[in-house]
């Protein structure tokens, strides 16, 4: 792992999550950018000392070297970092899962599929709320017809803890997400903007064309946006509207998608992550639960029975463990797992990247409609 030290709020997710379904083993580290952070992190989490790094360049070029050396690495910095790490690692013959975004700009994000193409290499990118059950067998509804054609897409992210300038006020992760040089140019944009642009599109299948966006900073002085909207144009004539804030007073981590096509809809709330609800046109609302509503996205995504209830861990462990189906099956020269097809990756990374350097061309442009791709 690069990053995840003493302090931070990501790195012990990413462990736990790595370590849910027994496929890695945690052996080596540069936890921080701080020599004697680093230091310590390691030795709070037993890592042996002589793979302890303070310097990310020195643990990619000595784990490439020892014959037990590691056959993955976790990237869970502040954004800037992302591309610099991933880059030093794949360059080493070493497969990369990393916290999204994949880069700070579109130019570094398609340099860094570039070079994971070039090297056969994993390059993972962690958009946690595609490995819920519901949302996989939310896409498995749309690619089998269920909703029929696609006409409009609802997709909203929204927080509220920015909505005061706790960055001034000793917050760590406010204090790094909301420095431009860190966070990069997109702040709320990037942080949950494309969280939901992702899930819209992986749920649907589609990625718009173009987009119209509004993207602001609504506490006074803050130097990257706090609030997005985003009207979203596609190829087939459907539209969709996103809008991710953190300046929402009074929620949580709410992320909640609607999809409404031809035949029916469905709708899906992170915060209440084992139900989907589905309604065919002129029918009734049936609320679909994970464990009952079977196929076989959702139940490879799946650990427990209906009534046992599955959250955020399980979803970060569900990329965990389609990365390792994957890097096993590379590392065995085997073809890649069916069942791990869903998992995101670098494209992905890329098509973040797209969206956000578009709506802020948009913005720039007083929000005018500016081509995606």
């Amino acid at each position: 792992m690069v990053g995840g030290g003493q302090g931070g709020y990501i790195g012990w997710v990413h462990r736990l999550a790595a370590r849910l379904d027994d496929c890695y083993e945690f052996v080596a580290g540069a936890l921080s950018s701080d020599e004697k952070r680093a230091l310590e992190s390691g030795r709070a989490l037993l890592l042996d000392p002589s793979r302890i790094y303070t310097d990310y360049r020195d643990m990619a070029a000595a784990e490439a070297q020892r014959p037990d050396g590691i056959d993955a690495v976790a990237i869970v910095t502040p954004n800037h970092l992302h591309a610099p790490v991933a880059k030093a690692f794949l360059e080493a013959g070493i497969h990369v899962i990393c916290d999204k975004p994949l880069a700070l700009s579109l130019a570094e994000a398609i340099e860094m599929r570039d070079l994971a193409q070039r090297q056969d290499k994993l390059l993972a990118v962690t958009y946690t709320y595609s490995g819920y059950p519901m949302t996989r067998h939310a896409k498995e509804l749309a690619a089998a017809g269920e909703l029929g054609d696609v006409r409009f897409i609802a997709v909203e992210y929204v927080q509220d803890w920015l909505t005061e300038p706790v960055e001034l006020q000793g917050n760590r992760q406010a204090e790094w997400r909301t420095d431009p040089t860190r966070t990069g140019a997109g702040g709320c944009l990037g942080d949950i903007g494309t969280h939901a642009y992702h899930l819209a599109s992986f749920v649907t299948g589609m990625l718009p064309d173009k987009l119209s966006a509004d993207v602001v900073s609504m506490v006074p002085g803050r130097r990257v946006d706090d609030h997005v909207q985003a009207t979203l144009f596609y190829e087939s004539g459907a539209r969709g509207n996103l809008i991710a804030s953190q300046i929402a007073a009074g929620e949580g981590n709410a992320l909640r998608l609607r999809v409404y096509g031809t035949k029916g809809s469905i709708a899906f709330d992170q915060e209440h992550p084992d139900f989907l609800w589905h309604t065919p046109l002129n029918g009734n609302t049936v609320r679909l639960t994970k464990g009952r509503a079977h196929s076989p996205a959702a139940d490879h995504a799946a650990r427990f029975p209906a009534g046992h209830p599955e959250g955020f861990f399980e979803a970060f462990a569900q990329l965990y463990r389609d990365a390792a189906l994957q890097i096993a099956a590379k590392l065995e020269n085997s073809p890649i797992p069916a069942a791990s097809a869903w998992l995101t990756d670098v494209n992905d990374g890329v098509e973040g990247m797209r969206f956000v350097e578009a709506a802020l061309r948009s913005h720039a442009g007083s929000g005018s409609k500016v081509t995606i791709r």
